[in-house]
């Protein structure tokens, strides 16, 4: 390793040695107390129609998604090294939308600005876990999930609105 790159004689670590036990992983960043409260109370009139709000301790923005790893230490080691390379930045949460859209909702969702240091710890992490992904990288915060019975109900209430929270 190198003080330039930590990570330079790293192995990726979805390579578990032979025998050893899977952990199911991601990486993602915790979202603040205040701003988890505004976007908690801004998904519950969903709860009504049968949507599945993520449980405030669980709101994030994932910046891996999940994969099975070789352990959790490696993992979280890994995290460490990469997140030791950049300095603090904001997260803008700037808009509230239906995902994939409005006319088949999945998801409700807080797309949250693709700063240029947003966007290179995400790849950059992607590169330490030796992850690849086609779609482009999209930073949002789920904050429900909406079961088909509950499709219709969003769409008669749309939720596609501009958002100004930073933290």
């Amino acid at each position: 390793m190198t003080a330039d790159d930590p990570l330079s004689d790293a192995t990726p670590i979805d390579m578990p040695a032979a025998g050893a036990a899977q952990a199911r992983v991601f990486a993602g960043l915790k979202i603040e107390d205040e701003v988890v409260r505004s976007l908690a109370e801004i998904a519950r009139p969903l709860e009504c129609c049968g949507a599945r709000l993520v449980p405030k301790t669980g709101i994030h923005l994932t910046l891996v998604p999940p994969w099975n790893a070789g352990g959790i230490a490696s993992a979280v080691e890994t995290l460490r090294i990469v997140a030791s390379r950049f300095n603090h930045f904001s997260l803008t949460l700037e808009h509230l939308e239906y995902r994939p859209r409005l006319r088949r909702p999945r998801l409700l969702w807080a797309r949250c600005l693709a700063s240029s240091e947003l966007k290179e710890l995400q790849m950059a992490l992607m590169a330490a876990y030796g992850r690849t992904d086609t779609r482009p990288f999209q930073p949002h915060v789920t904050l429900a999930r909406i079961p088909q019975r509950a499709r219709a109900f969003a769409r008669k209430h749309p939720i596609d609105r501009p958002l100004s929270l930073t933290q």
